[in-house]
């Protein structure tokens, strides 16, 4: 059995399966203060793991920023997240302390790819684009099959983008960009522009088109970018079905004629589409990353 921890800014979520047909127990709970909030995750693993020398690795996708070089002294740590008294926090010493098992750590965004390029919609696919829009947004690329990390890993969601402000007076949200893709379209952007959740406005709500143009913005230089064969949006933003139609157009409409693809078009329902495990991405992606840790230290159990 492998462990997955979905880290997120609002709530945790938490795993033990094999894969996402053999789930033997998750839970959820809300994000508090880090030691109550990991001691949580690894008092659920201890209680629905009988017996830990079943259990072969554990993977924690979380919210960022993170130090994801290995050879730092800081591996392991959030760095410079917003998130109130989580700043520098170290993840993975204490399951390393508990458990003494392959730890598998990423992004939660990188590790949600992961999982639908193991088990989902990246399957078979060597290049594509996980973007998950909810009280962030977050951004992963594969390229040639591997995940993408370079300098720290990918911040998609802080790319600067078009702001007009005579459609759109609202300043944007983000601490430190104001007005970037964050800024404008996530769930807390959507919230406070409109002084309701996005979850009470109907689908007819400009409210939508809005949001799925600064989408579009940020999926057309990303398509310009890294040209991924597939682009899949999850995130509870992603939850409102009517904006896949409405972004398909407007990244049409933003590309023009220079990008010329068949699988860019406003009909395709195959190239810009939601993640195959919904809801369950981000933490089976975190399952995925314990099963990759296992594999790469030579315990991979079953899976």
């Amino acid at each position: 059995m492998f462990a997955g921890i979905e880290s997120g800014g609002t709530k945790w979520v938490c795993m033990i399966a094999n894969h996402p047909g053999d789930i033997r127990a998750t839970t959820r709970f809300p994000t508090r203060e880090p030691d109550s909030t990991i001691s949580k995750a690894i008092e659920f693993i201890q209680s629905e793991v009988g017996d830990l020398s079943s259990l072969r690795g554990i993977g924690i996708g979380s919210f960022g920023p993170l130090d994801l070089n290995s050879a730092s002294p800081t591996y392991g740590f959030l760095t410079t997240t917003p998130k109130p008294g989580w700043a520098h926090f170290d993840l993975i010493t204490p399951l390393i302390q508990e458990f003494n098992l392959p730890i598998g750590f990423d992004t939660d965004v990188n590790a949600a790819a992961l999982g639908e390029q193991r088990w989902g919609a990246g399957r078979e696919c060597s290049d594509f684009i996980y973007l998950t829009v909810g009280t962030g947004i977050g951004g992963a690329a594969v390229v040639n099959h591997e995940l993408v990390h370079g300098l720290i890993h990918p911040e998609m969601g802080h790319m600067r983008i078009p702001h007009d402000w005579d459609r759109d007076p609202f300043p944007g949200i983000c601490p430190y960009h104001g007005d970037c893709l964050e800024g404008l379209a996530t769930g807390p952007a959507i919230n406070a522009r409109w002084d309701q959740p996005g979850e009470d406005l109907v689908p007819e709500h400009p409210a939508w088109q809005l949001e799925a143009h600064y989408l579009a913005l940020g999926i057309a230089n990303l398509v310009t970018t890294l040209s991924p064969k597939r682009v899949i949006l999850g995130g509870g933003v992603m939850d409102q079905v009517q904006l896949f139609p409405l972004i398909r157009a407007e990244v049409r409409t933003i590309l023009g004629d220079y990008i010329s693809a068949p699988q860019i078009t406003t009909t395709n329902q195959d190239y810009i589409l939601p993640p195959a495990l919904g809801s369950q991405a981000g933490v089976l992606g975190a399952v995925a990353l314990a099963i990759r840790a296992a594999e790469q230290q030579g315990n991979p159990g079953n899976q």
